[in-house]
C-alpha cells in the first residue's frame, strides 16, 4: 500500500519529472514502436503541464501530471483487492480520491486518466514537505493497492531499470548507458547505440522532442 515509508522513497517533484523523462527516453530507444513501450512522457501535454505514464499492456497503469504548483499521480493495478472491479460499488476505494486538493480537481475529471480505474493516488504541491495520500482503511493483504509493484522503478536506481528491460525486451542492457540517461545527460549517438544498435539517433528526434529530454545536435 502507499504507506508513509513508501512515500519517503519517492523523489521530489523535479527529480521525479526528470526520472520520468529518463525512463521514457530509455524505452523509446529500446522500443521504436510506441505501442510496445512501458514508459512515456509528454512535455507538451497542456499549458504549463507535463504528463508521464506507464502502461504494462495488461491493464495496469499510472499517470503523473506535473503542473506549475505541484504534481499528482494515480495508479491502477487491475488485480489488486482495491480495484473497483473487486468491490461491490464498482468505484475507487473509499479515501483514495476523497482528499485530493482543489488545485488538482481537474486531474480527476480528465478522461485520458481513466480516474474510475484507480487503486492509489498520490499528490504533492511545491509548498508540501512530502508526498501526500488520503486517509484509507487498507485491506490486510500484501500490496493491496498495487503501488509496490507499479512504483518499483521510481526509486531512481539504474540497476532496477536494467533488470526490468532485460526481462521485458529479452536482451542485455548496458548499465553504464542506463546510468548516463538517469543522470539526464544530453543524449548522444554513442549512448543510443550502446542500448540499441538497431535504432538511429536521427530516428529518435520526434521522441526526444515529445519527451523534452536533452540531446546533442541531430
Amino acid at each position: 500500500m502507499v504507506s508513509q515509508k513508501r512515500l519517503a522513497t519517492l523523489p521530489d517533484i523535479e527529480t521525479l519529472k526528470k526520472l520520468s523523462q529518463s525512463l521514457a527516453m530509455l524505452d523509446a530507444i529500446m522500443s521504436p514502436e510506441w505501442e510496445s513501450r512501458y514508459y512515456s512522457f509528454n512535455s507538451k501535454w497542456g499549458e504549463d503541464e507535463m504528463m508521464a505514464s506507464m502502461r504494462d499492456g495488461s491493464g495496469d497503469e499510472y499517470f503523473i501530471l506535473f503542473k506549475s504548483y505541484g504534481a499528482i499521480m494515480k495508479g491502477f493495478a487491475h488485480e489488486s483487492p482495491m480495484s473497483p472491479y473487486a468491490n461491490e460499488s464498482g468505484k475507487p476505494w473509499a479515501g483514495v480520491l476523497d482528499s485530493v486538493p482543489d488545485e488538482f480537481q481537474d486531474f480527476l475529471s480528465e478522461p485520458a486518466f481513466s480516474i474510475e480505474n484507480t487503486t492509489f493516488c498520490i499528490w504533492r504541491k511545491h509548498t508540501d514537505s512530502s508526498w501526500q495520500v488520503g486517509r484509507i482503511d487498507y485491506p490486510e493483504v500484501d500490496d493491496p493497492d498495487g503501488s509496490e509493484d507499479l512504483l518499483s522503478l521510481l526509486g531512481g536506481h539504474p540497476s532496477t531499470y536494467k533488470e526490468f528491460a532485460e526481462e521485458y525486451y529479452e536482451r542485455e542492457v548496458e548499465l553504464s548507458a542506463v546510468e548516463y540517461i538517469y543522470q539526464h545527460k544530453a543524449l548522444t549517438p554513442e549512448t543510443t547505440a550502446a542500448l540499441n544498435a538497431e535504432v538511429s539517433f536521427v530516428e529518435l528526434k520526434s521522441a526526444i522532442e515529445e519527451i523534452g529530454y536533452p540531446s546533442g545536435a541531430i
